[in-house]
């Protein structure tokens, strides 16, 4: 139990905003992205990136559609700054993409940076000071005021010094850091100082980045700050509204969320949330999001699972098995109720229709995911999981009852093992439970041979049979192979159901044969299966299958059919 009393944290303000309009609105474009990975993810690793990896990864990035991406640190690692040159110099960069560095508000950070960057086309300088109280009392000693100056003289340097590189067309993205801690009025006034410092106006723009350096307030306070700022922000035709949401109270996606809704339209973060404590906001998350409600994402996340393999590969973290959308556990279900509803979602999905899957907002197929792990089979499985399974894997169609038979097998196998139960498993408990029985030798009703013949109405069987008792053969007659078989065995049998099926195409094709049969004497009804290039073979295989497990469990009078000498 936490010992601390509550009043050990205060609670955040609110902000007055009762006209608020963002909570109407709709989200209906994707907003600019930001791939922050190359410098907040990497300073948030165990070990940085090294320059290749840097360069691969970046690679990447504009493969999946990034237009703008920050390149790194420059003025604070000397493996940043060669990075950037090398993206500068051996013209790395597209002629679409934009790179963007990031610099404290120091005078020799700042000449730093314009060096990596010129002869750039383009760039964005990404210049921040942290403004909130507890940052200006504690880490800064700085008033509002001199906070004010910080800002004009840094902004008004940084332009003096990109004035001198005419050949790159230059971007100031101006932070104040701590922004959700911060007084409105403050981060309102720091703002406008970059504003009026940068002189945007037509043809020169500026971006200004609303963070939540630390998450400390719920998405609608945010939410709320972002409206409050998008109002009273100086030029705002000139300005576009970023934000740079974290997530140290796990709600960095809804904070971006709602802050599109309030007038935000760029975001930065990183692929699958990776960055500085619990991590930037995930952008692979977002981008899905709107994908799922009908919106192009601008972003090709085709290729998820390759994604997700380079990220792990460039920062050394995994991602977490359930992480949205590309956990390896995201499109799976165990549970028997989850795993009926997709199996039936599944069958009744056209494929020119809309995705309407239970359980699955997307489609898999759409990011490059197979629909082979969408089901697995453990003790909380059910038989429409275990039903789904083998059609897919194996082109067995289980009758409804037949699936609920052999769920109770499947599921005293997942209790015995307490593990999961693998599709090749989940084949060998339906081999071992109908196909092989009747070729068990210590099967009484092992099969050996049948010898059929017979006009259209009668058919006549000759029917040998080897179990551990002495070889012997059976006659019978009937109006087919199954009734001829079941004259045959002599046994108080009834056939109540028959399907038959194809497994495979072509000259490889076999016949799959179930039967549903009861037997005086035992409860209830009892299914077998047979296999067999001929069909007629295969139904007389499922017959005994399905007569074998009934004997298993009939009083030892029924068991044996009558003795024919060969």
């Amino acid at each position: 139990m936490i010992s601390q009393p509550a009043s050990k944290y205060p609670r955040p303000a609110t902000v007055q905003l009762p006209d608020r309009e963002w909570p109407n609105r709709t989200i209906d474009q994707a907003p600019v992205w930001l791939s922050t990975d190359l410098r907040d993810g990497n300073q948030a690793l165990f070990e940085p990136m090294s320059r290749e990896r840097k360069l691969s990864l970046f690679q990447e990035l504009v493969r999946v559609g990034f237009k703008e991406i920050e390149v790194g640190f420059p003025s604070a690692s000397q493996i940043d700054f060669d990075v950037v040159r090398e993206l500068v110099t051996q013209g790395l960069i597209p002629d679409d993409v934009t790179p963007m560095v990031i610099t404290q508000a120091r005078a020799d950070l700042i000449e730093r940076t314009v060096q990596s960057l010129a002869g750039a086309p383009r760039a964005i300088v990404h210049l921040y000071n942290a403004t909130s109280p507890l940052w200006r009392r504690v880490v800064f000693d700085m008033s509002v005021e001199q906070v004010m100056q910080l800002v004009e003289e840094h902004v008004g340097l940084l332009k003096r010094l990109t004035s001198q590189h005419p050949e790159t067309q230059w971007t100031l993205q101006y932070s104040p850091e701590t922004f959700c801690m911060t007084e409105l009025e403050v981060s309102l006034q720091a703002c406008n100082t970059a504003i009026r410092a940068w002189e945007a106006g037509p043809g020169r723009k500026i971006i200004i980045n609303l963070p939540t350096t630390v998450e400390v307030t719920t998405p609608n306070v945010f939410a709320d700050q972002i409206e409050w700022m998008n109002r009273r922000l100086e030029r705002r035709e000139h300005v576009v509204l970023s934000v740079h949401p974290h997530n140290d109270r796990g709600t960095g996606v809804a904070c971006a969320e709602q802050a599109l809704l309030a007038g935000a339209e760029r975001v930065e973060g990183c692929l699958f949330g990776n960055g500085e404590r619990s991590g930037n906001v995930d952008l692979v998350t977002l981008a899905l999001n709107l994908y799922t409600h009908g919106i192009h994402p601008r972003l090709d996340l085709s290729d998820i699972n390759g994604l997700a393999r380079l990220i792990e590969e460039s920062t050394g973290l995994p991602i977490h098995p359930r992480h949205p959308y590309v956990g390896d556990l995201v499109f799976t279900a165990f549970s028997g109720s989850h795993q009926d509803a997709i199996k039936k979602g599944m069958a009744a999905q056209r494929a020119d229709g809309p995705w309407e899957v239970p359980y699955l907002p997307i489609d898999p197929a759409d990011i490059g995911r197979s629909y082979d792990g969408i089901i697995r089979v453990n003790a909380q499985s059910g038989k429409g999981g275990i039903a789904y399974l083998l059609e897919q894997a194996h082109g067995v169609v289980m009758p409804r009852r037949m699936q609920i038979e052999f769920s109770s097998v499947v599921q005293r196998a997942a209790d015995a093992s307490e593990a999961e139960i693998s599709p090749e498993a989940l084949w060998h408990l339906f081999d071992a439970t109908y196909l092989a029985r009747p070729h068990d030798p210590e099967n009484p009703l092992a099969y050996v041979a049948h010898h059929l013949d017979g006009d259209g109405e009668q058919q006549r069987i000759e029917l040998e049979l080897g179990g551990v008792q002495a070889r012997r053969v059976l006659r019978g007659v009937g109006n087919g192979p199954i009734d001829a078989t079941v004259r045959a065995l002599g046994l108080p049998l009834t056939v109540h159901a028959y399907e038959e099926r194809s497994l495979g195409s072509g000259a490889g094709a076999t016949a799959l044969a179930i039967v549903e049969i009861s037997c005086a004497g035992v409860p209830g009804t009892r299914f077998g299966a047979g296999r067999h290039a001929n069909l007629a073979t295969a139904s007389i295989l499922a017959l005994l299958s399905a007569a074998s497990r009934a004997l298993a469990e009939a009083p030892r009078a029924e068991q044996a059919p009558q003795r024919v000498p060969a």
